[in-house]
């Protein structure tokens, strides 16, 4: 299959189809969606071309911001400096999906490959990438992702499980849970872990102590004040998020509540920020810089036609335990 052979097929000039494979703009839409159509119809891939001359890696965030983002940037950098690979940074401006219009920069761009973070590309953005050869992995994906989709992840049921067992171990059976979005495949397998770990040890679940929100000290904030008003409030919260325990932080300081002694936190990712609160806060932590190093690898072998042992990887976390947590108080 040609690009000539494209043309014929729609009905259109080479210079045409030469422009949709370059992420050009000048395209009418449905003109676009026809010839994009024959290029995955047919299998079309474009010879590979010489990047040498500034070989560059995309980096997208669905939101850049908070030291969550900074740990991953920072992973990815201590790659590309290595490889002499310049990083360029993109943000779809909190959705899961970018626009169009960042695939067409990136068309434009040629990157060696393409690193999505928290994020995801539909069917048609996938196949758009594939025939022009730009690999793509998928660091934390938001949802369930196939097997032939290269990503980089980490144990996030066992995460949540490790959290909420440490919680019952020092006594607590009130344990809240403020989860993140739902949408997204990590923060439902961390409640999940917090589930099986009150049922394993013979707790029974409260939906009332369950809540979903994003990940910020906002949101945390507001869903640890609805859960420590409750009549019957938690002893403990577990949040998703490190930046979800500085909102438990605030909204117990404005119910005059002290942590640990009368409510135990605890956190997950173990940002830099964990070792500045006070109390310290006992998190999960997540290797984020050693997620985004893989991911950065992962991409450049694809990109030159390394074939990887997995493309899917899982890596382990760990309980980092600190100050936050305590007995309950009595009574």
């Amino acid at each position: 299959m040609t690009i000539a052979t494209i043309a014929e097929q729609a009905g259109v000039s080479v210079p045409t189809v030469s422009k949709v494979l370059n992420g050009r703009a000048d395209v009418a839409e449905a003109t676009r969606a026809k010839i994009e159509s024959l290029i995955q119809a047919h299998g079309y891939r474009r010879r590979a071309t010489s990047t040498a001359s500034s070989p560059m890696i995309d980096l997208v965030f669905n939101e850049i911001g908070g030291e969550w983002a900074v740990e991953l940037i920072r992973g990815v950098e201590e790659v590309v400096r290595t490889e002499g690979v310049e990083l360029v940074l993109s943000e779809c401006g909190g959705a899961r999906r970018p626009r169009q219009e960042w695939i067409e920069s990136v068309l434009l761009r040629r990157p060696l490959g393409v690193i999505m973070v928290f994020s995801d590309l539909d069917a048609d953005q996938r196949a758009q990438l594939e025939a022009r050869r730009i690999p793509f992995v998928v660091v934390d994906p938001v949802g369930e992702v196939g097997d032939d989709v290269p990503s980089i992840g980490a144990a996030n049921w066992s995460g949540g499980r490790m959290a909420t067992l440490h919680l019952r171990k020092l006594g607590h059976r009130r344990i809240g849970v403020i989860g993140g979005p739902v949408e997204t495949l990590c923060a439902r397998m961390r409640v999940d872990g917090y589930t099986d770990a009150l049922r394993s040890t013979g707790v029974e679940v409260d939906p009332a102590l369950i809540r979903s929100t994003e990940f910020g000290v906002g949101t945390g904030r507001q869903e640890a004040l609805a859960l420590l008003k409750l009549p019957d409030r938690p002893t403990a919260i577990f949040a998703g998020s490190d930046l979800q325990a500085l909102g438990v932080y605030q909204a117990a300081r404005e119910l005059g509540l002290e942590i640990p002694r009368d409510l135990s936190v605890v956190g997950y990712d173990d940002l830099p920020v964990a070792q500045w609160v006070s109390p310290t806060l006992t998190t999960v932590h997540q290797p984020l810089r050693q997620m985004a190093e893989l991911a950065t690898r992962l991409v450049l072998d694809l990109a030159r036609g390394v074939t990887p042992a997995a493309l899917r990887l899982d890596l382990a976390v760990e309980l980092r335990l600190r100050q936050s947590t305590a007995e309950p108080p009595p009574g």
